[in-house]
């Protein structure tokens, strides 16, 4: 039976905006432990995944730690569905920054910001606050099969106020971004702990060589934007301001201080040095809060084809 994907999720952002809080959380939590307990194989990466990050923990802690990773993926994607019947004021109560003071004085000079960012926490609740608080936020987003479905991404997040730039099909993606980083003051975040180009960087990540993406470090070289790792990541709320906020979860944007361009060096050298800087910063988050980290991808080179890869690495260097 063939399943029209892109008109479920269309249905999804239609309806779940109706269905009240606590029934559209239980149904999450549902999905999240039926999905978990079938341990299909994106469950059994995400397992693989944090066992890498959190190395000290038994098989037992392990599999607890897979379902609450679950749960919290499960969480983001109602929560995504639902966002575009929350009220401004929810989603300021929502939300968290932490440390934003690092960033401000760019953004108050009328200067734009960088962020590397991973699958951590809700990204587009982030994304929502960040373009009325920070500066109007420009992103990219990964095609999508089928095309119905990748509009369907995009639409949601252009209604929360984003800036969308496809990350194929849709002309230069770096030199558009080059255009945002230099215009006036805005909020440039990349979804960068995972390749999708081709054109990586290899990095160590909680001890293993992992391929995530260059395009954060490469524009900071290439503009003299500055570069912030940022974590999103999730936290209970209680009190006031849960009840502002209309959810017993909310998220924290946390900025870690800015990387620095290393001087002295090739460019390709200053990349690499910058990257694995905000990876660094990136893994460190992630060990505190491990159960919102949504890999269920392959993300380290252990666990890529050896000959694809090495296609992947001599195609990298060939076009550098």
């Amino acid at each position: 039976m063939n399943v029209d994907i892109a008109r479920l999720y269309r249905l999804a952002w239609r309806y779940a905006g109706k269905v009240p809080g606590p029934v559209l959380r239980g149904a999450a939590r549902l999905a999240a432990d039926v999905t978990w307990l079938r341990r299909g194989g994106g469950v059994r990466r995400l397992e693989k995944n944090l066992g890498r990050a959190r190395p000290d923990l038994d098989a037992r802690a392990l599999r607890r730690l897979s379902r609450a990773g679950m749960r919290s993926y499960m969480r983001y994607f109602t929560e995504a569905f639902a966002l575009v019947g929350v009220s401004q004021e929810q989603v300021d109560a929502r939300v968290r920054a932490v440390h934003r003071e690092r960033a401000q004085p760019y953004l108050d000079a009328d200067g734009p910001i960088l962020m590397a960012l991973g699958h951590v926490g809700n990204w587009d609740l982030a994304g929502a606050w960040a373009t009325r608080h920070l500066a109007p936020v420009t992103t990219v987003a990964e095609r999508l099969e089928p095309e119905e479905l990748f509009q369907e991404f995009v639409a949601f997040r252009e209604s929360i106020g984003l800036r969308i730039i496809p990350l194929s099909g849709g002309g230069d993606v770096f030199r558009d971004l080059i255009r945002a980083a230099r215009g006036s003051a805005a909020v440039i975040p990349l979804l960068a702990d995972r390749d999708l180009t081709a054109k990586g960087v290899e990095v160590d990540l909680f001890g293993h060589r992992a391929r995530v993406a260059a395009g954060p470090a490469a524009l900071a070289v290439s503009t003299g934007v500055p570069l912030f790792p940022v974590l999103v990541r999730y936290e209970r709320l209680r009190g006031a301001r849960r009840r502002a906020a209309g959810s017993p979860w909310g998220v924290t944007i946390e900025f870690s201080p800015v990387v620095p361009v290393p001087e002295g060096l090739p460019r390709a050298e200053q990349i690499r040095v910058m990257t694995q800087a905000w990876v660094d910063a990136l893994a460190d988050g992630i060990r505190q809060y491990p159960q919102d980290w949504h890999m269920l991808q392959r993300v380290f080179v252990d666990d890529l084809d050896p000959a694809r890869y090495a296609a992947t690495v001599a195609a990298s260097e060939g076009g550098s």
